[in-house]
């Protein structure tokens, strides 16, 4: 198991420190860094900044949301990252959610299985510098209609082939990252409660013809290092009851659901209640410990590398770790910490 950072969304003051953070993780050997984008800053002018003063460490976007870019753009955006980077690109998509697809973006958020299809295909052959002809049930390349003609690619990326990760929760959208997918970004994901959605996974992985031998299971976890692991659960609170009550409407919060399947699904509905209600104390108090400490890295080196342990266990290759202090000194300390926590885990490759 390899360990990865996410910067999450920039813009938020603490640019400067997220960089010295990246470029610690750079040092110590971190496999990749990876920014967000929803509706704020985006992730590719970021990453190539981050890559830009970093010399090892892979950049990767967690995600580009599909509904902000047509295919085509966002293979040019990979393939000039790529070649910025020499070499150290990782593409990572995601359908966003339906508040931001069709408030911000304006985009309908229809048939999200089949649309993501259709734009990896996309992708993929412009990105192999095919001339793009494609005919979908949501994208047609050229226009029928028009003076439109199919065009390839001007630029050469470094590589041949710049994987491409889905950002994917429910079942059947794990599945299809499975199936057409070189990786797996995974949010919130608990090795103890991880068997049916890593069953979807293989489900994905056959339907293609393969195995879960080289697929990139990159599951995102908050770290909070200390002597008391309570403690450092109530700091990753307001982070997680914003997911969990408030990141997305009450018919539709990926999040709530992935709680609810894991078996919270009492103290989830609870969570989104009390934050949609404004009462944010409230629902960070409703979140049960037991959720926070499955889904986080939480305590002293020792506790942390025992989870550690779970998670490569469980099938993550790829651990990516969000320190929750703003504090540079103290996450330069937890990232350090990690490494050490990862030796003592013995599953580092």
């Amino acid at each position: 198991m390899r360990l990865g950072l996410n910067l999450g969304y920039w813009g938020a003051g603490n640019d400067a420190a997220n960089l010295e953070l990246a470029r610690e993780a750079d040092r110590l050997g971190y496999s990749v860094v990876w920014a967000a984008e929803a509706y704020g800053s985006d992730a590719p002018t970021v990453l190539a900044w981050v890559a830009a003063q970093t010399e090892r460490v892979d950049v990767g976007s967690a995600i580009l949301q599909i509904p902000a870019r047509t295919p085509a753009a966002t293979a040019m955006t990979a393939a000039t990252l790529d070649s910025l980077s020499g070499g150290r690109f990782r593409l990572g998509l995601g359908v966003s959610g339906p508040q931001v697809s069709e408030g911000w973006h304006g985009v309908r958020f229809d048939k999200p299985l089949g649309r993501t299809r259709e734009y990896v295909d996309i992708v993929r052959a412009a990105l192999r510098r095919e001339r793009l002809s494609y005919a979908g049930e949501h994208y047609t390349l050229p226009l029928p209609d028009g003076p439109g003609k199919a065009l390839t690619l001007t630029v050469h990326p470094v590589r041949e082939h710049i994987p491409v990760y889905l950002a994917a929760m429910g079942p059947r959208n794990v599945e299809l990252a499975g199936e057409i997918a070189d990786g797996w970004l995974a949010l919130f994901l608990s090795p103890e409660h991880s068997g049916d959605v890593l069953a979807s996974l293989r489900a994905g992985r056959e339907k293609a013809g393969k195995t879960l031998d080289g697929f990139d299971i990159a599951a995102t976890v908050p770290l909070v290092v200390g002597d008391d692991w309570r403690a450092c659960a109530d700091v990753i609170r307001p982070y997680t009851a914003l997911y969990v009550g408030g990141m997305g409407s009450r018919k539709k919060n990926f999040y709530n659901d992935n709680a609810a399947r894991m078996g919270f699904a009492a103290e989830a509905a609870e969570v989104q209640e009390r934050y949609l209600a404004k009462d944010y104390e409230g629902a960070m108090a409703a979140l049960p410990v037991d959720f926070l400490d499955a889904t986080a890295l939480l305590g002293p080196k020792e506790r942390i590398a025992d989870r550690m342990r779970a998670f490569a266990e469980a099938g993550v290759t790829t651990l990516t770790l969000s320190p929750m202090l703003q504090d540079l000194d103290q996450g330069i300390a937890a990232l350090r910490t990690a490494i050490e926590a990862l030796d003592l885990a013995g599953v580092g490759s």
